[in-house]
């Protein structure tokens, strides 16, 4: 396990935090937070159409857009099975039939890949710059992160912690960022208790649609999306807010928690676990942290 814990503002990383290791989609999070810059900028409206599509960014964000998913082809895990290389943007979207709104954007939830790929479309025709470039620039440097990036190739994984998986990086179509877990909790300590965005703005990222109740095996008592960002109850009535990303062979999951003045967040980065057991263990060290603050 790779953990790092940043209570009220001040990293208290382990030895290993500083690996690097693939944020799957926690990357999500940070496209949401580029995009959110975008509309804080006046380049685009959260409730604006986009892309001459009937859906809106925050629809897209919250993965109300009415998409569907690469996840559910049965020949996209057998290339994925096989270490196949990834197939161009235009193939998935051709099989998956992806243009095509599976449900009135708005009325529905259906998580979505796809709508992602569209987030990172729009962050490159809105600010004329490779996706890499928009995120740095709007997300990653604004908050000191110094260590993430895109992993585009092979190679590139196996810097990571996961060594060589034979996994192509290319099968996450919105863009796959690898960094250390400890700047995964930066990133979301920074965001949720700095002025990158407006308090306005964070408070709309943080609006969630309900999504049901308790999720069987895992933490979840009232689980939410909002923009970008996993957020709902848990035990105790704590909420937490961030994101649980997986791939194959590894979990992360980064969540912020506050009470009163305390505020901290903690990644988890663990390979052969599931997501239900990762965000148990980010759960158990925000408690402890809580803990030793109220003592």
């Amino acid at each position: 396990m790779l953990s790092s814990l940043v209570s009220n503002g001040q990293p208290l990383p382990n030895d290993r935090s500083e690996l690097l290791v693939p944020w799957w989609s926690f990357t999500k999070t940070v496209l949401a937070v580029t995009a959110l810059s975008l509309v804080r900028d006046g380049l685009v409206g959260l409730d604006d159409p986009i892309l001459d599509q009937p859906f809106t960014l925050r629809q897209l964000l919250r993965h109300e857009a009415g998409l569907a998913d690469y996840g559910e082809l049965a020949e996209y895990h057998a290339a994925v099975a096989n270490n196949e290389s990834a197939w161009s943007a235009d193939e998935m979207m051709q099989r998956l039939d992806g243009s095509r709104v599976r449900y009135s954007p708005g009325t529905g939830w259906r998580y979505s890949n796809v709508g992602y790929l569209l987030v990172g479309r729009l962050i490159q025709q809105l600010t004329d710059l490779m996706l890499d470039d928009a995120v740095s620039q709007r997300a990653l440097t604004p908050l000191g992160l110094s260590s993430v990036r895109f992993a585009k190739t092979r190679a590139d994984l196996q810097t990571t912690h996961l060594g060589s998986t034979g996994y192509d990086p290319a099968w996450v179509y919105h863009g796959l960022l690898i960094g250390p877990v400890s700047q995964a909790a930066l990133f979301l300590g920074r965001l949720l208790t700095g002025d990158l965005l407006s308090m306005g703005l964070l408070q709309e990222m943080q609006k969630a649609r309900a999504l049901g109740g308790p999720i069987p095996g895992r933490p979840w008592i009232t689980p939410g999306y909002g923009l970008g960002v996993m957020q709902g109850s848990i035990d105790g009535g704590y909420s937490l807010c961030g994101h649980t990303g997986c791939g194959p062979g590894s979990v992360i999951a980064a969540y912020h928690l506050r009470q009163g003045d305390f505020s901290a967040c903690c990644a988890v980065f663990e390979t052969g676990a599931s997501e239900d057991a990762v965000e148990t263990l980010v759960i158990e060290r925000l408690m402890q942290a809580l803990r030793q603050e109220r003592n």
